[in-house]
């Protein structure tokens, strides 16, 4: 399901719909991410920011922290929806957030308002990296 259609149009709405929530009066930089668990629900996030800068939550956060309460164990996939002509690609910080809960292979699609801009897995964004199987 992570690789259908279906599976990223809804990601796509979800993140879009957070985008246009998103509260970021200093940057004016709106991120919605939306991220797909293992039993096919979406749960959507948007940046936070604060007077106290860097104080604020990353889109990608906010959705992982939804999945979380809403039971969700696994991220079979993420989409992250910004703005301008560049990929907004997970920070490192959010990189690794998603590595908790995310395999090496996991999709993380990466959108502009148009669509799609391309398609990452965990691995290609975060080689290598350190997560609970290495605590196990």
């Amino acid at each position: 399901m992570n690789g259908s259609a279906e599976a990223l149009s809804a990601l796509f709405a979800a993140a879009q719909a957070a985008r246009e929530r998103a509260y970021a009066p200093y940057s004016r930089f709106r991120v919605g991410a939306a991220v797909l668990d293992e039993a096919g629900a979406v749960h959507a996030g948007c940046n936070v920011e604060n007077a106290a800068y860097p104080v604020g939550t990353c889109a990608e956060a906010g959705a992982i922290a939804t999945m979380i309460a809403n039971g969700g164990k696994r991220i079979t996939a993420i989409l992250v929806l910004g703005d301008g002509p560049a990929l907004v690609t997970p920070c490192g910080a959010c990189r690794q957030r998603i590595r908790e809960f995310a395999d090496p292979t996991t999709d993380i699609h990466v959108a502009g308002p148009e669509g799609v801009r391309r398609s990452f897995t965990l691995e290609a964004l975060l080689p290598a990296s350190f997560g609970p199987d290495n605590l196990a």
